[in-house]
């Protein structure tokens, strides 16, 4: 396939250019002209620029990109990087909130889905985005089934914060960092949070609203929506799409 009729498949059906971020999306290093094998990793540090490289991919798909808001220079680690990209003519393609938001193939929705959630309605806005979701958990759950749904489904040990009741009803999903929202999860209904990473400082914070929060890992919770890109693309145009696992503890 070409690449420029990926890239403009990619960018609307993400919706690229109509949700805003920090930094540039999408297409963020230009490579060869074909594309039939696609590499989808979290991240595009340097290891994963070399795993894609190493299985012989065309184009990497990545949900944290090369560019954040500052000017970066084509120098140093970050140099090499670019360098690394450009001789090995590999295509990179970002999607950071456009994939966290999405409706179909979104990292939220798509942990509501593994996790047998109905999604209800979006919150937690960032840069005019709404990214989270508020899903209803089946009747009968309870915050041990869905700690265990979590485990086995994501491959990863979560961190329970069990500070609000044994039986799940409304469950809000924001992946990566979003614990700071855990005031507007509390205020929509929500009896349990689920996000990635977390600190100290929220630790009463969930107490004093009553929350429970599962803490997926930052990495684990978005490799979700890059996965289900993957079947996405493979399914509608026939392309090779490997996921590369390359977890960071965090």
């Amino acid at each position: 396939m070409r690449r420029d009729e990926l890239v403009r498949y990619l960018d609307r059906y993400l919706r690229i250019d109509a949700i805003p971020d920090y930094g540039p999306q999408g297409l963020q290093v230009e490579g060869g002209g074909e594309v039939t094998r696609i590499v989808f990793t979290v991240d595009a540090g340097l290891p994963c620029v070399d795993a894609a490289i190493k299985v012989g991919a065309q184009m990497q798909i990545v949900h944290h990109g090369l560019f954040w808001g500052s000017q970066e220079l084509i120098r140093g680690p970050f140099g090499r990087k670019v360098q690394r990209l450009l001789n090995a003519n590999l295509n990179l393609y970002a999607a950071h909130l456009a994939l966290d938001a999405h409706p179909e193939v979104g990292n939220n929705v798509e942990l509501a889905r593994l996790l047998e959630l109905a999604v209800e309605s979006w919150f937690c806005n960032v840069k005019g985005t709404d990214i989270g979701v508020i899903a209803q958990a089946p009747d009968g759950a309870t915050l041990e089934e869905l700690a265990s749904m979590l485990k086995a489904r994501l491959g990863s040990e979560p961190r329970l914060l069990a500070h609000g009741p044994t039986q799940v009803r409304r469950v809000a999903i924001i992946s990566g960092s979003g614990i700071d929202h855990a005031r507007e999860a509390a205020a929509l209904g929500a009896d349990t949070f689920i996000t990635g990473e977390t600190s100290h400082a929220h630790y009463y914070a969930a107490q004093e609203l009553g929350l429970n929060v599962l803490f997926a890992g930052h990495y684990a919770s978005e490799t979700v929506g890059l996965k289900a890109l993957g079947r996405h693309l493979n399914g509608k145009f026939g392309l090779e799409t490997v996921f590369i696992d390359l977890p960071t503890g965090m």
